[in-house]
C-alpha cells in the first residue's frame, strides 16, 4: 500500500509557487525515499488506574494525559452521568502520548462495574508493548530541485502515513507536520499526503509527526547541501534568514560542537533543527561506526525556547529527549506477523544503555520571548543528526529507521 500510493498524487498540505516546474528544470535533480516503523510508547511505568464503580457514583484515580477521554469511559461504561463521574489525575510516570488513551481506564471502570468493589488494574509490560497505540509508520518520498549555482529551487515531499489526530481535506495535520510547515526559505514548495490505514492502531507518540518527519526532512537537507557541494551548516543557515531564532541556535551549536575544526579520526559530525512547540531546537551528533556498529560519541544542543523559568529543568528535558529519541533512532521498531506484535518486553524492543550514552551538552539561547514547551522539543532531531554523521563519517546514507550501517 505505501510504495503504491507513493507514485501517485496526494492531497494537498502546502503549495507554494510551482514545484512541479522548478523540478521539471532542475539544474540538478535529487530524489530519496525514508522510512519510519511502528514505535511503541514503553514507558517504564505499565498502564494502570484504580476505579471505585458504585450505583450513583464513579471515581477512577490515573496517571493520565487525556481526563476528558477518562472522563467520557467512565460515563459510556457505568451509564453515569458527567457530574457522577469523578477522575482524580495521578503523577504521571511515563506517558510519552500513551496515557491520552483512556482504554485501560475503560478497562479498569468495567472491573469495578463487574465485581461490586473497587479494582486496581495494572497492564503486564506484555499487554502494554502487545496492546499499544503505536507512532504511525511513514513512507515519505522527496525531490529537490538546485539551479546551477547550488541554490534550493523546489522541495516536493509527498508523505504515506496512517492518519491519527483526524484528517481535514484529506491532510492529516499530525502526519505532515514537521515537513509541511519547514522552516527554509526555498521558493517552491509541495507537500502532500495520503492516508495509509492498514487496521492498526496508531496515535500520538512523543513529538507526534516531527518524530519521523524531522528524520526525513533534515536529511534530505543534507542531501541537497550535498548535491550542492555546500557545507551542510552554511546551506542551512543561508536559507533560514526568514527565521533568526532558528539561525542563531544553530550558531551556537555549531560554535559549541567545534564545527569549524575537524572530528576526531573516523568520526562525522550531522546537524539537524526543528521549530516545534514553540520552541528552536538544534543538534549536532559526533558519531563513528566501527565495524558497522554505530557509536553515538557526543550530542551539543542549543535551543531557544524563550523566556526560562528554571534552566535545570530545561536541561534534564532535553537529556530526556535525547535519549528517548537516539533509543528509537538506533533500536526502536514494532514489528507485525501474522496480525500479531512481535515484540513484548524489553528483550526484544531494546532501548539505550548507560553504557551506549552520549555526552549531551546543552546550550540555552538567552531569550525574552514567550515560552515555549520543551518537553518534546529535543526528540525529533536526534535521529537525523546522527544519520547526517554517520554519511559524514563512513559516506553512507541511511534512510530507513532504525539506523543501521554495514
Amino acid at each position: 500500500m505505501f510504495v503504491e500510493q507513493a507514485a501517485q498524487a496526494g492531497a494537498v498540505a502546502r503549495k507554494e509557487g510551482d514545484a512541479e516546474s522548478a523540478l521539471a528544470g532542475a539544474a540538478k535533480r535529487i530524489e530519496a525515499i525514508y522510512e519510519a516503523p511502528y514505535l511503541a510508547h514503553a514507558p517504564m511505568e505499565p498502564l494502570n488506574a484504580t476505579a471505585d464503580v458504585r450505583a450513583d457514583s464513579c471515581e477512577v484515580w490515573a496517571s493520565t494525559q487525556g481526563q476528558t477521554a477518562a472522563h467520557q469511559v467512565a460515563m459510556q461504561v457505568t451509564g453515569l452521568k458527567g457530574e457522577q463521574v469523578k477522575i482524580h489525575t495521578c503523577y504521571m510516570g511515563g506517558g510519552f502520548g500513551r496515557r491520552a488513551r483512556a482504554d485501560y481506564i475503560g478497562e479498569a471502570v468495567e472491573a469495578s462495574k463487574a465485581v461490586g468493589a473497587p479494582v486496581q488494574l495494572t497492564w503486564t509490560r506484555e499487554d502494554d508493548m502487545q496492546q499499544d497505540w503505536y507512532r504511525p509508520a511513514s513512507y515519505t518520498r522527496f525531490v529537490g530541485a538546485l539551479d546551477s549555482d547550488g541554490q534550493p529551487q523546489a522541495v516536493h515531499g509527498r508523505v504515506v502515513c496512517a492518519p491519527f489526530g483526524g484528517l481535514r481535506e484529506g491532510v492529516s495535520r499530525t502526519g505532515v507536520e514537521g515537513i509541511a510547515d519547514m522552516a527554509y526559505a526555498i521558493p517552491n514548495v509541495l507537500v502532500d499526503y495520503h492516508a495509509a490505514d492498514v487496521g492498526i492502531p496508531v496515535s500520538y507518540w512523543r513529538s507526534v509527526g516531527y518524530s519521523q518527519n524531522t528524520f526525513f526532512l533534515e536529511s534530505f537537507i543534507d542531501e541537497m547541501a550535498a548535491a550542492a557541494g555546500r557545507d551542510p551548516l552554511e546551506f542551512r543557515l543561508g536559507l533560514l534568514e526568514k527565521t533568526p531564532r532558528l539561525a542563531a541556535a544553530l550558531k551556537l551549536a555549531a560554535e559549541k560542537a567545534g564545527w569549524g575544526r575537524p572530528p576526531a579520526s573516523g568520526r562525522g559530525r550531522g546537524i539537524a533543527v526543528v521549530n516545534n512547540i514553540g520552541s528552536f531546537t538544534v543538534q549536532i551528533a559526533e558519531v563513528s561506526a566501527p565495524g558497522g556498529k554505530i557509536k553515538v560519541h557526543r550530542v551539543v544542543c542549543a535551543v531557544d525556547c524563550g523566556h526560562v523559568v528554571n534552566p535545570a529543568g530545561v536541561e534534564q528535558q532535553i537529556q530526556s529527549g535525547i535519549v528517548y529519541g537516539l533509543s528509537a533512532a538506533l533500536k526502536g521498531q514494532i514489528t507485525i506477523a501474522k496480525g500479531r506484535v512481535q515484540q513484548a518486553n524489553f528483550d526484544n524492543y531494546d532501548v539505550l544503555r548507560i553504557d551506549e550514552m552520549p555526552v549531551v551538552e546543552v546550550y540555552i539561547v538567552p531569550s525574552t520571548a514567550n515560552p515555549g514547551g520543551i518537553g518534546e522539543a529535543a526528540v525529533p532531531p536526534i535521529a537525523a543528526a546522527v544519520a547526517n554523521a554517520l554519511y559524514a563519517a563512513t559516506g553512507k546514507r541511511v534512510r530507513k529507521l532504525p539506523l543501521a550501517v554495514g
